[in-house]
């Protein structure tokens, strides 16, 4: 039952985040969203979520539940936000919630499963759970916003977050208590850096990389990242334990999740809006467009579990980005006469599979070797390397749109003035925006740019694999469940 309290977190988490992306398009609409941004509907969740989730990760059973009702009302607030300012406050809201929330779920599997054959099906579950609730998320998505409305996406979070938070005195042990204090100072300096740095990047697909608030703030977040690090370094009980950096195959980890967590982000982000835009799927049809993702990402998990003791997690690592990179480096050839069976599933697959073994061998080589003192610190840091690379990620993609949609707008103007009926003139004239099949050129050609940037994320991925990734014989000994694999104490 522990454990199904720990995967119904997750559902709510994953959900949270698939859900969304279904209703993207119909937010835009609703209240007068840019492309660009847009991405603030996802970003401004991941940023607090994986700034704050280290911060959380220090709390209590009855801070976590505390944790859950801060994300069950700021869901409630966010269906009900009547403009962008109110939707961005709530999203965050709901990050600061979930940071609160999440960081006890991959602790507790750390602790209660032994290390070897246990753990490793006790993570391919996890895995699996995740998949599941991103599926969930998806089809969920697609009924609530075609049957009702995108509101509806953040209204449903409601009823799981009261059952979690019910259920948790129940069935979850009061976490062990350690002296000590709350390291604000970390927490603010880190997700202050972090949504300046964001904010440049998304306000120079805007408005330039010459523009005076573009560089005030990257100027910001670098004078904020280096008062982090310095704080860290200073701490007794930092917000970030940066000996986690130390070890090399630790390191490697992060660096590869941060990469990735930017592909994956992108991925769902972009082609959520080519579907619904140029290929002018309903909302319903994309959740059920994107269900093999979830469904291929649960096949590479398992594959993952079964034959990491035997091969150790290593050539997961470097396939599961290869076979990414490969995905990605097929959805930049999309253009507006692009099908769904013809250019869009068949990446999704080879991306998701490769996604699939990621996941669990990241998540195994995160904690291999970790003091049980520390599994929270070392979970908590992958979960906020994934929102974190997935915000920054995803502002980098955004610019690279922004930058290609521009130019193909600028040439798709002059077209449009030469070919435009005269309706089509006053609807531009009305609106500002291209018609189709004008506006489609100009998304796609965005969305191809971003693609490539994606890959060239997934590329560094596999690059830190081969270089810094080192699988020792007592690790392949812990997976088997060897003696040094036997838990400590």
């Amino acid at each position: 039952m522990a454990l199904f309290v720990i995967a119904s977190c997750q559902l709510m988490v994953v959900l949270d985040i698939t859900i969304v992306n279904i209703a993207l398009p119909d937010i835009q609409r609703s209240l007068d969203f840019s492309t660009t941004s847009l991405a603030w509907v996802v970003n401004a969740y991941t940023l607090t979520f994986g700034g704050l989730l280290l911060l959380g990760g220090r709390a209590g059973r009855r801070v976590f539940v505390f944790g859950v009702l801060l994300f069950v009302l700021a869901s409630l607030l966010g269906g009900l936000a009547q403009n962008e300012g109110q939707l961005l406050a709530a999203r965050a809201l709901q990050g600061v919630g979930g940071a609160i929330a999440s960081p006890t779920s991959l602790a507790l599997i750390s602790t209660t499963f032994r290390e070897g054959p246990e753990r490793n099906r006790a993570f391919g579950v996890f895995a699996a759970v995740s998949a599941g609730g991103g599926a969930i998320g998806l089809l969920a998505g697609g009924i609530l916003v075609e049957w009702l409305n995108w509101r509806w996406v953040l209204f449903v979070n409601v009823p799981i977050g009261l059952l979690i938070a019910l259920a948790t005195p129940r069935w979850i042990k009061e976490s062990e208590r350690h002296p000590g204090h709350f390291d604000i100072t970390g927490a603010l300096t880190s997700t202050l850096g972090m949504v300046l740095l964001v904010y440049g990047f998304i306000r120079a697909a805007q408005e330039g990389w010459r523009d005076g608030l573009t560089l005030a703030s990257f100027a910001g977040a670098v004078v904020l990242l280096v008062v982090f690090v310095l704080v860290e370094r200073r701490s007794r009980q930092p917000i970030t334990p940066l000996h986690m950096f130390a070890d090399r195959n630790r390191a490697g980890t992060y660096g590869i999740m941060l990469c990735l967590a930017a592909a994956i982000f992108g991925m769902f982000f972009f082609l959520t809006l080519f579907t619904q835009n140029v290929l002018d799927f309903s909302p319903l049809a994309t959740g059920f467009a994107f269900l093999p993702v979830s469904a291929v990402i649960a096949v590479g998990a398992g594959l993952a579990s079964r034959f990491l003791p035997v091969y150790g997690p290593k050539p997961f690592m470097v396939v599961g980005a290869i076979l990414a990179a490969a995905g990605l480096g097929w959805l930049t050839l999309t253009d507006v006469d692009s099908t769904y069976a013809g250019s869009v599933l068949g990446p999704m697959l080879v991306f998701s599979l490769g996604m699939g073994m990621e996941f669990v061998a990241l998540t195994l080589m995160a904690l291999s070797d970790v003091a049980p003192a520390e599994t929270g610190a070392a979970s908590g840091l992958l979960n906020a390397t994934q929102q974190v690379g997935g915000s920054l990620g995803l502002s980098i993609l955004v610019t690279m749109f922004g930058t290609a949609s521009t130019n193909e707008r600028d040439e798709q103007l002059s077209d449009f003035e030469s070919t435009a009926t005269p309706a089509e003139r006053l609807e531009f004239e009305r609106t500002g925006q291209l018609p189709k099949p004008w506006s489609d050129e100009v998304l796609t050609a965005g969305v191809s740019a971003a693609f490539v940037m994606a890959a060239i994320f997934t590329v560094i991925a596999a690059l830190i694999a081969v270089l810094a990734i080192q699988v020792r014989p007592s690790d392949l000994e812990r997976l088997k469940g060897g003696a040094a694999g036997a838990p400590p104490g």
